[in-house]
């Protein structure tokens, strides 16, 4: 029935259909709580959530087969017997907090170790680790582990989620669970070229929530499967770990998580990015040029030619466009990062040129790359064959995009060759950034090329984030006012880049929702005022869906041909006179409130069950909403008010009405979006 499950989420579906509909609650053996969450743990080491509402504490789940030991021959270790309960104070990189050992043993010779941390500056995040230890005398064949396998209770008014993993088909981070739903949430690679992301699933009703995930400082081929069941939502963190145990010897999981929450998503993320900082993984300090409007030469396609660039330039200067972005077909193949002759025909000096006329517009200059990937027949990969990322028979693994093979990251001549090439865009031809493509750079493959010598062939996937620190490094070396944008297009970005990037787009967005969502996940992500960039307009609903970006605080971003039309497929986005004046208009918009610099206040709104869609944003003492519908003709709430304020629709200019923090509500009419200020009382518009 669900073929998708991984190991932990079978055995608790498997479980829960045995259990009848009344079952008397177990007693408690052991029991661990803040001001938010508690886990009481039964005698035979099964846990079960809780939820602290107001005064109440709401139990989320039963008590489920939380943590398992999978063995050879599809058998789970246990059942296992409560042995005890010590309770200690700690102090680390996250502050003080209280550490919970669980222990049990079971018939068959295996001891297990539950061992939960709470911080008192993260109420309602549990940090975990399991260790099982073979106290027999006979070896144990192990085939994994699983963490936190829980199903949320069914309560009659459904499920949302948001899951971590990428997915060729690009679909929706954000997605309902119905009976039925079932994504496994691999962390490793879902396609030839599409894998990685934020080791993270979150499932939520309209009261509670609960996700799990791991804390690691590199990238884990763990899963975090969702399965959407008539009795609930399970979720897990399920890890694939073939080894033999010796008697005496030990298994220790990854760091993982559990936690609790009220609303959408964006309270895990945003503290998931808070302890992770702690742990040195944050993200870089903001450059100023990351939050400048984008003119992006794309509109023409790999066949733009210098005199369009040349051409275009002046308008998108002239509407308020602050960078050049020079996109594919500059080069003269996928890893040779060399100036095409046919456009370039005096190679660095032309780049240089080109350079020099963009900033004599007045405008800032970034150019397009798709590191880590090779086209056969490149110079590259005729003189340098041996950076191959090769599976374990050899075999390449794809870029699809550009018909091109992927090299390995954590290959030492590989990380040496992109400097170089970093060195020579912004230090030689004088690039203000470089803008950073393809679905390939997100997740990488374990590699097994013996040319590598690698320790283990997860080193790759460990070792991608230490090859975008190589490049961000470089590139801030030489202009420290220099921007990197990664776009990992249509992938779940990969939390641990983001220590490496000073931009992030919307990533080949297919609908304006996932611009939103996407804006809502990175804001979580990257920080309050991340430097989050809505894409192409042109990707987005009606191919001119401003509000969109402007109204959650992402940067503006369009591509536009003029005077004349692209090539190829790239053409319908010459800018008509009858584009321009709305084209106009909110890039004006944008640069009058420059919302991406404000605080992005995600907590207030539920992506999933608040309707119409909401988001806001807190900057120079006023709260800036947006609302978006198909249509809406009804009440809109206006949350997170401290005090009386007028309501003003600054993209039409006109007033709606008063609001206070105990009179919220406004009734409206509109269409796709609304987007409003709320000023407070004696304040001018």
């Amino acid at each position: 029935m669900f073929p998708l499950c991984r190991r932990s989420v079978l055995a608790l579906l498997s479980g829960a259909a045995l259990m009848p509909l009344a079952a008397a609650e177990p007693r408690p053996s052991a029991r661990l709580a803040d001001s938010r969450i508690a886990l009481e743990f039964d005698d035979g080491l099964k846990s079960r959530v809780l939820f602290r509402s107001a005064a109440t504490w709401i139990p989320l789940t039963d008590f489920d087969a939380s943590e398992s030991l999978h063995l050879a021959g599809g058998k789970t270790a246990g059942p296992f017997r409560y042995a005890g309960h010590r309770e200690t104070r700690v102090r680390d990189v996250h502050g003080s907090g209280r550490r919970h050992q669980i222990v049990g043993n079971s018939e068959d010779g295996i001891e297990k170790t539950v061992t939960l941390t709470l911080y008192d500056r993260y109420p309602g995040f549990v940090i975990q680790r399991v260790i099982y230890r073979n106290t027999g005398k006979q070896a144990l064949g192990v085939e994994g582990w699983g963490n936190s396998a829980h199903m949320l209770k069914e309560t009659g008014r459904g499920f949302w989620s948001w899951n971590g993993s990428s997915h060729e088909d690009r679909h929706d981070w954000v997605l309902p669970v119905k009976p039925g739903f079932n994504q496994a949430n691999f962390m490793g690679m879902n396609g030839a070229d599409y894998g990685g992301g934020t080791p993270i699933v979150d499932v939520w009703r309209p009261d509670a929530g609960i996700a799990v995930g791991h804390v690691e400082l590199t990238p884990k081929l763990v899963s975090l499967p969702l399965v959407g069941t008539d009795r609930g939502a399970a979720v897990a963190v399920d890890m694939d770990d073939k080894q033999t145990l010796a008697p005496g010897a030990q298994l220790a999981t990854f760091e993982t998580f559990l936690t609790v929450h009220n609303g959408d998503f964006f309270r895990t993320l945003e503290t998931y990015q808070k302890l992770m900082t702690d742990r040195g993984l944050g993200s870089p300090k903001r450059q100023a040029g990351s939050y400048e409007s984008i003119w992006c030469a794309w509109g023409y396609g790999r066949e733009v030619s210098v005199d369009e660039v040349r051409g275009a330039m002046p308008k998108a200067a002239e509407l308020g466009l602050k960078w050049t972005v020079l996109d594919d077909g500059w080069q003269k193949a996928i890893g040779d990062w060399t100036p095409i002759a046919k456009k370039y025909p005096a190679g660095d000096a032309d780049m240089k040129a080109l350079v020099k006329t963009i900033k004599d517009a007045g405008m800032r200059p970034r150019l397009w790359i798709a590191p880590l990937a090779a086209a056969p027949g490149s110079d590259l990969l005729h003189d340098h064959s041996d950076m191959l990322l090769r599976g374990p028979w050899g075999e390449p693994q794809m870029v699809s995009f550009w018909n091109s093979l992927t090299l390995c990251p954590a290959y030492g001549p590989t990380v040496e060759w992109i400097k170089q090439v970093m060195t020579r865009i912004i230090g030689d031809w004088g690039f203000d950034g470089v803008k950073i493509d393809g679905q390939h750079l997100n997740g990488v493959a374990p590699c097994h090329n013996p040319d590598h010598r690698h320790a283990r062939p997860t080193d790759s996937v460990e070792g991608l984030q230490n090859f975008w620190k190589a490049v961000y490094d470089t590139v801030h070396a030489i202009n420290p006012n220099a921007v990197v944008e990664i776009c990992p297009c249509g992938d779940s970005y990969a939390y641990h880049n983001f220590p490496y990037m000073d931009q992030a787009p919307a990533s080949d967005p297919m609908t304006s929702f996932q611009v939103r969502l996407k804006g809502k996940s990175l804001k979580a992500l990257m920080g309050p005022a991340a430097p989050f960039a809505g894409d192409h307009v042109e990707l987005s609903d009606g191919g001119d869906d401003f509000a969109s970006t402007v109204g959650i605080g992402a940067i503006v971003s369009t591509k536009f041909t003029w005077p004349g039309e692209g090539h190829g497929e790239s053409t319908n986005v010459r800018l008509t006179p009858e584009k321009e004046a709305v084209w106009r208009k909110w890039i004006k918009i944008y640069g009058d409130k420059m919302l991406p610099l404000g605080r992005y206040r995600g907590e207030l709104y539920d992506m999933g069950f608040d309707k119409p869609e909401a988001h806001a944003i807190e900057k120079d003492g006023r709260l800036y909403y947006a609302f978006y519908a198909t249509e809406w003709n009804g009440p809109i709430e206006l949350r997170g008010l401290t005090g009386r304020c007028t309501v003003h629709d600054y993209v039409e200019g006109r007033d709606l009405g008063t609001v206070s923090p105990t009179n919220p509500r406004l009734n409206v009419s509109f269409r796709r979006a609304l987007l409003i200020e709320a000023i407070p009382t004696g304040a001018s518009a």
